[in-house]
C-alpha cells in the first residue's frame, strides 16, 4: 500500500493513503538514503509504501519504502552538525516569508535559503508578510529589497493576512502545487495559511515585545490540503539556515546573477574574491549587483555562520558611496 507523509514527529508519520484516510505510522528499523546522512530520514512529503498493523484496539502502519524524491530542500541540523535535515521533499515551489521588523529578516537568511533552493532545483517566490505594519522607513527598506531580488528573477509578493492584501495573487500562484512556507519564526506563516484556509485554525503567538523574535508556534512540518485545489507545507520557524554540502567551486552557480556573468570571467574557475578581470566583482562595483548579495557569499564560500543584521536600504548606499570614492 502506498501513502503521502503529511506529517512528521520524529518517531510516528501521519500518513494520507490512496483512499483518502490517514494513518499514524512508524518506520520499520532505520533507513539508509543514497548518499544522505540525515537526522530525519523521512520527510513530510514523501511517497512511502507501508503495510497495516491491525490489533485488538488499533490499526496502524508501518513504512518500509521510501520512493524517489523528485526534490527535497535541507538545512544544517542544529545539534548535528555534519549531518542535515530534510525539511520536506517533492515540492513544487517554495515561498519565503520576510518580515522588515517585527521580527527582523535577515538579508544573510534569504540569501542562504535562496542558494540551498537554487542547488536542489526548487522554485523559490518571496513574500513580503506584515506591509500594513510598515512605516515610512521601513517602507523605503522592503521596497528597496523588493527591487534586489526581482532584478535578480524572483518573483516578490507583498501581503498582509489582517487586512487581506495579496491574498489572490498568491492562491493563483498555488493553485494546482504543492507549496512550502517558511521563514524565521514569528513571520506570520501560521497566520497567512490561516487567512488562505481559514477552516484549518493553526495556532499562533505574539512577537516577543523585548526580543522581537517569533515564537516557534508550528513544532513540526505538516501538509494540509486546502480548499482551492492546493497544497501546503506548513514549516517550523527557522532560528538560522546553515548551508550544507556545497563546494566553494559551486557556491556562485546558485547566485543567478553571479552565474550569469561568470563566463566572462579571466578565470574559468574564478570564485569572485581577489582574482584580476572578474566580472562579478566588476558588476558589484558598478552596482549592477547588491553588496547585501555579495556579502552574503563570501559569508558562505568562507564557511562563516549568519552573523549580521544590515538595514538594507542605507548599507547599500553607504558601501556603493565607499567604492567610488576608493
Amino acid at each position: 500500500m502506498t501513502g503521502i507523509v503529511y506529517k512528521s514527529t520524529g518517531s510516528w508519520y501521519t500518513v494520507k493513503t490512496e483512499q483518502g484516510d490517514f494513518l499514524e505510522c512508524r518506520m520499520k528499523g532505520k533507513f539508509r538514503m543514497k548518499g544522505i546522512k540525515s537526522t530525519n530520514p523521512i520527510a513530510v512529503g514523501d511517497l512511502v509504501d507501508y503495510e497495516l498493523e491491525i490489533t485488538s484496539d488499533t490499526t496502524t502502519g508501518t513504512i518500509y519504502h521510501i520512493h524517489d524524491r523528485k526534490n527535497y530542500i535541507v538545512r544544517k541540523s542544529v545539534n548535528l552538525s555534519k549531518q542535515l535535515h530534510i525539511i520536506a521533499s517533492n515540492i513544487d515551489q517554495v515561498f519565503l516569508l520576510i518580515t522588515i521588523s517585527n521580527p527582523p529578516t535577515t538579508t544573510s537568511f534569504i540569501d542562504r535559503f535562496l542558494a540551498t533552493a537554487e542547488a536542489y532545483g526548487i522554485p523559490a517566490v518571496l513574500v513580503f508578510n506584515k506591509i500594513d505594519t510598515l512605516d515610512d522607513t521601513t517602507l523605503d527598506e522592503q521596497l528597496y529589497l523588493q527591487h534586489i531580488y526581482q532584478e535578480i528573477g524572483y518573483p516578490c509578493l507583498r501581503v498582509s493576512s489582517t487586512q487581506q492584501k495579496g491574498l489572490e495573487q498568491l492562491k493563483e500562484l498555488m493553485l494546482g502545487k504543492v507549496s512550502m512556507f517558511s521563514g524565521h519564526s514569528g513571520v506570520g506563516k501560521s497566520t497567512l495559511v490561516n487567512a488562505l484556509e481559514p477552516g484549518l485554525h493553526l495556532k499562533t503567538t505574539k512577537i516577543s515585545d523585548q526580543s522581537q523574535q517569533g515564537q516557534h508556534t508550528t513544532t513540526f512540518a505538516e501538509m494540509y490540503d486546502l480548499s482551492f485545489d492546493a497544497k501546503i507545507i506548513d514549516t517550523p520557524g527557522i532560528k538560522g539556515f546553515g548551508m550544507v554540502d556545497m563546494q566553494p567551486s559551486e557556491i556562485g552557480g546558485y547566485f543567478p546573477e553571479f552565474f550569469q556573468r561568470k563566463s566572462h570571467c579571466k578565470f574559468h574557475n574564478c570564485l569572485h574574491k581577489e582574482e584580476p578581470n572578474c566580472a562579478v566583482k566588476t558588476a558589484l562595483e558598478n552596482d549592477e549587483i547588491a553588496w547585501s548579495r555579495y556579502r552574503s557569499y563570501m559569508q558562505i564560500l568562507e564557511g562563516d555562520d549568519e552573523h549580521y543584521r544590515t538595514d538594507i536600504y542605507n548599507d547599500e548606499r553607504a558601501a556603493s558611496d565607499a567604492t567610488r570614492k576608493s
